[in-house]
């Protein structure tokens, strides 16, 4: 009988990658839902903020009071690698511990029972054998792990090391891999993506590497994640507009625009260059942009808050995500003079409103619009409504279209339709179905 295996992945989506690659590594054991029945449990955690750092210790607490007698329980990733010393001498209760340079060793150290840390961060490539998660039709693929910014909020570059690009050729490789398993779907993710292939002397690397994933055969949409301001182009922002399968979808965490606090947040770009490079994503047709701002960071006086607070009203992103400041060891911000945290909690809150705002203003634009979407499934609202997402939408952060109706016309998961828009209920779009496409 095989062994079963119940695995949790906390924070992003990069993380999720090296999830998937100890899944691959971990073929012979069932996957379960039940923890409670598991032979072994691995937490794979996130480190990057206070939030985050939290809920991956409840989370591991949680796993261990609900483990059952003589399972293992292995913890992994960001926290772990970050704070291993800490962590080993403070949760006897785990099993195994591992960080970020042993996912495709997984099988090994449960086998032996071993706890490792690799120096060295592990990327995954086009010989990692992944279980893709939470899709039959979407993937993941991370182009570098590390990163050669100087943030003063982020930790990252300490326990995940200076930028690590993988070569076009592996990357071209794996999605032609995934797309003979059936995917079709695809999000280029990494810490810094705009800064891809520069630790190899290509500047252009991402350029290079949209042009040649438009070549290949099966692919049906994509788009790139993390676009970084000191290193986004206006020749990359082209090629991403003028692709045929890359969707106009600019994703592209500013922090703040003041220049005051851009210049102590270490970001490498004033608000003029920052404003010149939204303007003209903004300029192309069927333009989609989110970005991602940082509240009561040090130094953030009440009117560099307001003037970010009306930069993101007046600019009208798609989507803005907003993070409470956290003071991180490590990192340079952290012997700042700090801001207290109710007045981080209240900026964040009127952020946070601003945000929402955005997303119902961008979402009724689309009504009367045709557009192409990928439906995922039923709604937990209703059987008789389908949840999909517009393929110009990265998944599970932009949110859904319900189709409330399909034109009498069959449908099928994981499969691309045109749909018009015809109302919002709340903040969700509902559509109805017109063509497969």
């Amino acid at each position: 009988m095989s062994k079963k295996l119940h695995l949790i992945s906390l924070g992003c989506n990069k993380n999720l990658v090296d999830s998937e690659v100890m899944l691959g590594k971990l073929y012979s054991y069932k996957l379960t839902n039940n923890q409670e029945e598991a032979d072994v449990t691995i937490v794979n955690t996130c480190g990057f903020i206070e939030a985050a750092k939290e809920e991956s210790i409840n989370t591991i607490l949680e796993a261990s009071a609900n483990r059952k007698v003589d399972s293992l329980l292995v913890v992994s990733g960001c926290l772990s690698e970050r704070y291993k010393d800490e962590l080993i001498k403070s949760l006897p209760e785990v099993d195994i511990f591992t960080g970020v340079g042993d996912y495709d060793k997984i099988d090994q150290l449960i086998a032996n029972r071993e706890t490792s840390f690799t120096p060295e961060v592990y990327l995954a490539n086009e010989n990692s054998k992944r279980v893709i998660t939470g899709s039959k039709y979407h993937a993941y693929i991370k182009l570098s792990e590390g990163c050669n910014q100087n943030c003063s909020f982020c930790a990252i570059p300490s326990f995940k090391g200076r930028l690590n690009s993988r070569a076009i050729e592996s990357v071209v490789q794996e999605v032609i891999s995934l797309i003979e398993q059936g995917f079709k779907d695809f999000s280029f993710i990494s810490q810094d993506t705009s800064s891809y292939g520069r630790d190899f002397g290509n500047k252009d690397a991402l350029i290079d590497l949209i042009k040649q994933v438009e070549l290949i055969p099966g692919i049906k949409s994509a788009r790139v994640l993390y676009l970084y301001p000191s290193t986004t182009t206006f020749e990359l922002i082209d090629a991403i507009a003028d692709s045929n399968i890359f969707k106009s979808y600019f994703d592209m965490p500013i922090q703040h625009i003041s220049n005051n606090m851009l210049k102590v947040m270490k970001r490498g770009a004033n608000k003029a260059r920052t404003t010149e490079l939204l303007e003209y994503m903004k300029s192309k047709p069927n333009s989609f942009i989110r970005t991602a701002i940082i509240a009561g960071h040090p130094g953030e006086s009440e009117d560099d808050f307001i003037e970010v607070a009306n930069f993101i009203k007046e600019f009208s992103f798609d989507r803005v995500t907003v993070f409470e400041y956290s003071n991180e060891e490590t990192t340079y911000a952290y012997n700042l003079e700090q801001i207290d945290k109710e007045t981080i909690a209240s900026r964040a809150e009127y952020l946070g409103q601003i945000a929402k705002e955005l997303m119902v203003k961008s979402n009724q634009k689309l009504i009367g619009k045709d557009l192409e979407l990928i439906i995922d499934g039923e709604s937990e609202e209703h059987e008789l409504i389908l949840t999909s997402r517009p393929t110009l939408w990265a998944p599970e952060i932009d949110g859904e279209i319900y189709i409330n109706d399909t034109n009498d016309m069959p449908t099928n998961h994981g499969e691309y339709y045109l749909a018009k828009v015809t109302d919002i209920v709340d903040t969700t779009p509902i559509a109805t179905t017109q063509k497969k496409l």
